[in-house]
């Protein structure tokens, strides 16, 4: 059984005890998070109609913090003299898929 949701601005393919790499939540480290899936497959039978969805819920564990690779960014304009140099590293949240289940 897995299911696709929409987590961090991205559709993931979770099925239990799934670790991922979301976009940061503003949970603690231990507490749950819940997701209404998208599309739920269980026992080869395919559920996407948003009547019968809205009786499964995916929860989740928080697990704790990560970061992303570091991007660096260079900019540079020829003969003016101009050149920047920026960097960026985005902050994930990791959490482990507990349970797909019908409310």
């Amino acid at each position: 059984m897995y299911a696709i949701v929409r987590a961090g601005g991205r559709q993931e393919k979770v099925s239990v005890d799934d670790v991922l790499e979301i976009d940061r939540v503003s949970e603690e480290s231990g507490s749950t998070v819940a997701w209404e899936p998208l599309l739920v497959v269980e026992d080869g039978r395919v559920i996407s109609e948003s009547s019968e969805l809205s009786g499964y819920e995916v929860t989740a564990e928080v697990i704790g913090e990560a970061k992303g690779p570091k991007i660096n960014i260079v900019k540079y304009k020829n003969k003016t003299g101009y050149k920047r140099r920026l960097g960026h590293r985005q902050k994930y949240t990791k959490v482990r898929v507990t349970g797909i289940a019908s409310k």
